[in-house]
């Protein structure tokens, strides 16, 4: 079934028409022959309002009782039975009664919509997600209601309903908006020119901002790749050059010429991703365009200007921000460089050249890192200072034998084999030196500098030439080589990290000590700012205004500045490392695990936040049961006592004696259903608070088994007994012994079919007795065995006058309280059997500790 489609009216505050013009839609609707009703509809007792429901059919509401007061709710199985095509569905973001089916009506909507239903709702900006702080800071009028922005944003429609303030305000006045008496304080307080100016303006930017995604989506859906000027956006190309900065504030006050222009940051990858580019300038100038309010992006491509184009035109840029080329003028003679590129191909997007202070400077090369090992570097200036001169002399007593050409061919093995080794200059030392022992020793005429012939030049030439590019080619794949397999040990370890992550292996400690493992550190250690000191310029170096939060390896550091090198997260939390200066390459990879250390860190402080809120949030569950349960099974034999004490008291009936005594004992059952309520209550919170007081002694089960059957009253003889006389003694404290069974009987014989009688029987094992309650009932599923024990629990019981359900959790309580167990089984046959088990006398002792540590044990269970 094809979902139904959701058209939100969006307004900037309550009175500009939005329930007016939902209702003018559905009879709009009704009157094409769809096919509409009124779910739920809030007139407010606006005359004009309600007089669009007249004829229109309206779908009666749900009553709910809630707190002795009756409220009336949207039935959203009464819409989805009628099953209309179009439902109108008032205040999206309203929360619904405690005890509803869901807690929002947005999610009753989704539930309609899932049907196959359209719905038509209303919404105010104020009650919006993400503006509601704002609208609050506003008006100064909290809105509790709210509703997740993703919801409107899925809406099919949001159509804003729009009103200018003092048009709103004449309204008011008028009376159409609320009561005379509310109109003046209204005015006044919530609904001055100023408020509803500011939040028409946050209703018109946020339907713009929806209207904007729905134009991306049609020029993506359609392939339009030009540039629609329908809102500025401004983009800002960077390098992670010095010159950045200056770039990105340029282009946040182009962007700040014009409300809501949007500010872009764009960085271009080779697609080898082994570009020089610095990593800490970009992250720097990351961190000034999120400041400034941009977003940053990258985009892997060769073709620098293309790519940059093709970023600009997808996000429908206006405007492109580019630096003036800082290449020296003999490089922009062989080549136009990227800003002309850009200008020449940019269309119909405008292009800034911003001056700096970096022109025509030249590209400051990055820092070098040999490609080769120092020993390699030194292996090779050997062989060319020493190698050469070797081959040289290897070959003079060969000269008469071998050609020039052949010579020059020998020396090039011997500059290929120094480039191997030893990388580009060792290998274009050993050229040039090469050449100029070929041209003493071997190129007539002989031992002067001078070339007789000039194909001996052209093949030096060619000599030096071919040396120094195979040079050049050998100490480039070294370099590529080395950035690769960086590059690869990076992916590796950031793999690593994300394997970490996946397996759950979420501690600091472990995140930190992977860390220190991976870069061999001395120690790693993870500082907050203490929170009650400012930040300031010295408090790096200031132990006391840091605390250690986790911290592996050595002796931690105590601060940030005596680390050497420190990696900040937050204006609160940095990375300490202590052991060696880490490279810039390094650090984007110890960058990916202080994010994650802030993630763990904060995923560790939310759970210890919810263990703490835990047992509040247990305990209000248990006082929410509670008073569901007790409202109700109060009421029964309160309004029966009630009822019989009146009826006695009525002189106006003469009761006969027979009528008095039913009576009578309608109001004692009555009260004494009330005491064993209160009992069981208050029982169970001195079990919960581990205060309830047990007098251990020495029981006889035939005395207390028969005392618990007759507390059962007429249900007492369909309980059949079976203990021997001669039966060891219990240590148990009698009252609650006989509170336990006559429990846990009742709640078998309520289980048990009528012509089933409930067996009660006794078994001797070591120093431990059982006593078994067995029924005949339905039974209970074993993953339910422990649940029945839980306050306010009926499992398959839909009989809510018999008790608030408090009978097995308070017998469980009450025997651990005696150091004994109470736990459940199957009857062989069907049925539930519960197994009662308490120490004998020869446990004394035992039991004597497990009575004084019974307090606790119950506070547990």
């Amino acid at each position: 079934m094809p979902r139904g489609r959701l058209r939100i009216y969006l307004g900037a505050a309550p009175g500009v028409g939005k329930t007016f013009s939902m209702l003018g839609e559905g009879r709009r609707a009704m009157q094409r022959g769809r096919d509409v009703v009124v779910g739920f509809v809030e007139t407010h007792d606006r005359p004009h309002t309600a007089e669009l429901l007249v004829g229109m059919e309206i779908i009666p509401r749900r009553t709910v009782l809630y707190r002795d007061t009756t409220f009336t709710e949207l039935d959203v199985d009464a819409v989805i039975a009628r099953r209309p095509k179009v439902a109108l569905l008032d205040e999206l973001a309203h929360t619904n009664v405690p005890g509803s089916r869901n807690a929002k009506r947005w999610e009753d909507i989704e539930e309609i919509l899932e049907a196959g239903i359209d719905v038509v709702s209303t919404v105010n900006i104020q009650h919006l997600e993400s503006v509601n702080d704002v609208a609050r800071q506003i008006t100064g009028v909290p809105q509790r209601e709210t509703v997740p922005d993703e919801v409107v944003r899925r809406a099919d429609q949001v159509e804003l309903v729009d009103m200018s303030p003092e048009a709103l305000r004449r309204r008011m006045a008028h009376g159409n908006v609320y009561l005379p008496e509310k109109v003046d304080a209204a005015l006044s307080n919530y609904f001055r020119v100023g408020n509803l100016t500011a939040l028409r303006e946050l209703a018109l930017l946020w339907v713009a901002g929806k209207v904007d995604e729905q134009l991306e989506r049609y020029r993506t859906e359609h392939g339009i790749a030009g540039t629609w000027e329908t809102r500025e956006r401004v983009v800002v190309a960077l390098t992670g050059g010095p010159e950045g900065d200056t770039l990105i504030r340029r282009a946040a006050r182009i962007a700040a010429r014009t409300k809501g222009a949007d500010l872009l940051a764009v960085h271009v990858t080779q697609a080898d991703g082994l570009s020089g580019t610095d990593p800490v300038g970009l992250t720097t100038q990351r961190a000034l365009v999120e400041s400034l309010g941009g977003s940053y992006h990258q985009v892997v491509g060769n073709d620098v200007p293309r790519a940059l184009l093709d970023f600009a035109r997808g996000v429908n840029a206006t405007q492109l921000v580019m630096g003036v080329s800082r290449r020296g003028r003999l490089a922009q003679l062989f080549s136009r460089g990227v800003g002309f590129t850009v200008t020449t191909l940019s269309g119909a997007i405008d292009v800034h050249m911003i001056t700096h202070d970096e022109v025509s400077k030249g590209r400051r090369p990055a820092p070098s890192r040999a490609a080769l090992t120092r020993n390699r570097r030194l292996a090779g200036w050997l062989l060319a200072l020493l190698g050469v001169p070797a081959l040289t002399a290897a070959l003079l007593p060969l000269r008469g034998e071998l050609t020039l050409p052949s010579q020059i061919l020998l020396f090039l093995v011997a500059v290929v084999g120094v480039a191997l080794v030893g990388g580009m200059w060792p290998a274009v030392t050993a050229a040039v030196g090469g050449f100029l022992l070929l041209n003493w020793y071997f190129t007539p005429p002989l031992h002067t500098w001078t070339i007789a012939n000039p194909e001996n030049l052209l093949a030096l030439i060619v000599f030096v030439l071919v040396a120094g590019s195979v040079s050049w080619i050998v100490d480039l794949a070294a370099r590529r080589t080395r950035e690769a397999a960086r590059a690869g040990a990076d992916a590796e370890v950031l793999s690593a990290l994300a394997g970490h992550v996946l397996r759950g292996e979420a501690a600091l400690p472990s995140l930190l000590a992977r860390l220190r493992e991976i870069f061999g550190l001395a120690s790693v250690t993870l500082l907050e700012r203490r929170p009650e000191v400012e930040p300031s310029l010295g408090d790096k170096s200031e132990p006391k205004a840091w605390r250690i939060v986790a911290t592996t390896g050595g002796v931690p550091c105590t601060c940030p500045g005596i680390a050497d090198t420190e990696m900040p997260i937050a204006d609160d939390l940095v990375l300490a490392l202590r052991g060696r200066l880490l490279d810039a390459s390094d650090r984007r990879v110890v960058e990916a695990f202080a994010a994650e250390a802030a993630v763990v860190l904060r995923q560790e402080r939310l759970e210890r936040e919810a263990e703490q809120v835990r047992p509040l949030a247990e305990a209000d569950k248990m006082r929410t049961a509670l008073l569901a349960a007790v409202s109700h099974d109060l009421r029964t034999p309160l309004a029966s006592a009630k009822a019989a004490v009146e009826s006695l008291r009525n002189t106006d009936i003469e009761w006969s004696p027979h009528d008095r005594s039913e009576l009578l004992a309608t109001a004692e059952e009555s009260l004494v259903k009330l005491n064993r309520l209160v009992v069981n209550l208050l029982d169970m919170s001195r079990l919960q608070a581990g205060v309830l007081g047990v007098t251990a002694e020495l029981v006889a089960l035939e005395e207390v088994v028969p005392r618990a059957v007759d507390d059962l009253g007429h249900l007492s003889g369909r309980v059949q007994a079976d203990i021997p006389p001669d039966f060891p003694e219990v240590v148990a404290d009698p009252a609650l012994l006989e509170r336990i069974l006559a429990n846990v009987m009742s709640n078998a014989v309520r289980y048990s079919p009528e012509a089933e009688r409930t067996l009660v029987t006794a078994s001797w094992h070591g120093e431990q007795v059982q006593i078994r309650v067995i029924d005949r009932g339905p039974g209970i599923p074993p993953e339910d065995h422990d649940r029945v024990f839980m306050p306010f629990q009926r499992l398959g019981d839909r009989d809510n006058h018999t008790g608030v359900g408090l009978g097995l959790a308070l017998s469980r309580g009450l025997a651990e309280a005696m150091g004994g167990t109470l736990l459940p089984e199957e009857t062989p046959g069907g049925g539930t059997t519960m197994i009662l088990t308490l120490p004998i006398w020869s446990g004394a002792k035992a039991v004597q500790n497990a009575v004084e540590t019974a307090p606790a044990v119950a506070d547990e269970s």
